[in-house]
């Protein structure tokens, strides 16, 4: 199974993961979307997680791969049904997640009215930092989050900035299916995603977080 580790030691096995769409405003509009009224999600495998230092792989399936930079949260005690008052009380850790997108399978899939599945799937495609403790992170609602390529900064934003935050991300969720531990939840990209291209190299960070760098193949 897949694992994320443990600033100071030890694992984490992933269960689910979670992708928020379209949580940043500013990134709707550059994805021509509205932004959503409720939370949109879609699932990813634990099978495309790989760690700092790690390498994305470029699918044959695909000529344009992007990166989207997220404030990943985890999960340490089941949730199924629980209320935004309440739903702190289930986050264990947080880390930084990079979501990587093969934007031409998806744009086409979305033409088609296929599920897009396969466009956030491919093995490689989910790095991901090591976890700090949620008692280090005491508001996850005002950190700084970045990406750079190749030293040069392509994504800048705050967690301040998401439509939806923690608890009502959480709350919705958990309202349709049960969130168990090891579950990661990444809570949405903001502006500026991109290209990648072999080569490359992806550096990634959350202020109070930490930071995640991985190359591209």
């Amino acid at each position: 199974m897949a694992s994320i580790h443990v600033a100071g030691g030890g694992e984490i096995q992933v269960g689910k993961i979670v992708c928020l769409l379209r949580n940043y405003r500013a990134h709707a509009a550059e994805m021509k979307s509205a932004p959503p009224k409720e939370p949109y999600f879609f699932l990813k495998p634990s099978t495309s997680i790989i760690h700092d230092g790690g390498r994305i792989a470029i699918p044959p399936h695909s000529k344009n791969v992007h990166h989207e930079v997220e404030l990943a949260v985890v999960i340490g005690k089941v949730a199924k049904g629980v209320s935004k008052a309440s739903a702190m009380e289930h986050v264990s850790a947080y880390a930084i997640l990079i979501d990587v997108t093969a934007r031409d399978v998806q744009d086409e899939a979305k033409n088609d009215r296929r599920p897009w599945a396969a466009a956030k799937g491919f093995d490689t495609f989910c790095p991901i930092s090591d976890a700090v403790s949620a008692a280090k992170v005491p508001d996850p609602h005002n950190l700084g989050i970045w990406l750079k390529v190749n030293g040069e900064f392509r994504q800048r934003g705050s967690t301040s900035q998401m439509i939806f935050d923690v608890p009502t991300i959480i709350e919705y969720v958990s309202g349709i299916m049960t969130l168990e531990p090891g579950d990661v939840i990444a809570t949405g990209t903001p502006e500026g995603v991109g290209p990648i291209a072999s080569g490359d190299v992806v550096e990634a960070g959350v202020d109070g977080v930490g930071a995640l760098k991985v190359s591209v193949a």
